[in-house]
């Protein structure tokens, strides 16, 4: 058996107005996950609450330090258990939107990860039009993919999943890029039914990475209905698990890392991109971890830098200090 198989729970749910009703179903599928052993636990988009109108949604919006985030931080520490929580309704400094918040908790109680959501949901679906931009407001960066037990996870939500290029950055590194990408959702039935498991598929194949999208699902008032079907799909675009409209529901499966590897060896997108033809192209310089455990050697002009000598790094520079530097404390920038 491989040594990284790690067990995940997804969570799909049904929430309503009621944050505290919301909040205890919550619980009882952290506690069933611990129970199957899971080493984190995804929630799906707006796990807080669903409510019928801007007004209340405003009115029942929290801060990061809120009740809710520190109740799930108290869970995560007394379990164990890393969370992901999709879509929080973040309250925002002056209190006219809220931020769509997609966090990650580890098993400390603590936030390591805080994502808000950049593409919002302004579009006509069927008979019902959504304007999310009426009641939220955009994130203005893009998280670095979060060091888990599952691997490097990559933060989304809902609408991003439409976006291929929000995908190829959080994935362009194959040293440090996300190994999982996550989508937790609330889709509607309409764009449901047509793109669903068509989109969550692709970004899978094109990505050769794992896919974890947690969702809602049946009916949250009168004017909303989500598609369910939470999904996670494998580097080849194998789903390895569709919960249907099941409600309030936690099921687990395992993923294997090393079929990440096993896909990009056997066919090495990431080699074959034409890079003197097309770019991606970001205006955002995205720091990558620095593994002093690596022997990695990079040459600059005539001289090798090894690890060691870096202090800072990104995508876009390197910060570093010499071997045998003539001055104390010089650096190279």
């Amino acid at each position: 058996m491989s040594s990284k198989i790690v067990r995940i729970g997804v969570c799909q749910l049904n929430c309503r107005d009621n944050k505290e009703e919301n909040f205890k179903i919550g619980e009882q599928l952290i506690n069933k996950a611990k129970k199957e052993e899971a080493k984190i636990v995804f929630f799906p988009e707006a796990f807080d609450y669903i409510c019928d109108s801007k007004s209340l949604t405003l009115e029942k919006a929290e801060s990061i330090d809120g009740p809710i985030i520190n109740g799930y931080r108290k869970l995560a520490k007394q379990n164990q258990l890393w969370l992901s929580l999709g879509g929080f309704h973040q309250r925002s400094g002056d209190g006219t939107r809220v931020l769509n918040s997609h966090l990650i908790i580890n098993d400390q109680g603590d936030i390591v990860g805080n994502y808000s959501k950049i593409h919002l949901f302004d579009v006509q679906a069927g008979s019902l039009i959504l304007r999310e931009s009426d009641f939220t407001q955009p994130g203005s960066s893009i998280a670095n993919p979060i060091e888990t037990p599952a691997g490097r996870i990559g933060l989304g939500i809902c609408y991003d999943l439409r976006f291929v290029e929000f995908a190829r950055l959080l994935t362009a590194s194959s040293e440090n890029g996300a190994q999982i990408l996550t989508y937790p959702s609330a889709f509607t039935k309409h764009t449901g039914e047509a793109h669903w498991e068509i989109l969550l598929r692709a970004r899978a194949i094109e990505n050769q990475c794992f896919v974890v999208a947690a969702a809602q699902v049946g009916s949250h008032n009168a004017k909303r209905e989500s598609y369910g079907h939470s999904l996670v799909i494998d580097p080849w675009g194998s789903v390895l698990l569709d919960m249907g409209l099941e409600s309030p529901s936690m099921r687990t499966v395992d993923i294997d890392l090393e079929r990440i590897e096993q896909v990009r060896e056997k066919m090495p997108i990431i080699e074959h991109r034409r890079r003197d033809l097309y770019s991606l192209m970001s205006p955002m310089n995205i720091i990558v971890p620095i593994d002093d455990s690596k022997e990695e050697k990079i040459t600059w002009g005539q001289v090798q830098i090894t690890t060691h000598q870096i202090f800072f790094r990104s995508t876009l520079t390197l910060a570093l200090v010499n071997r045998k530097p003539v001055v104390p404390g010089r650096k190279y920038i």
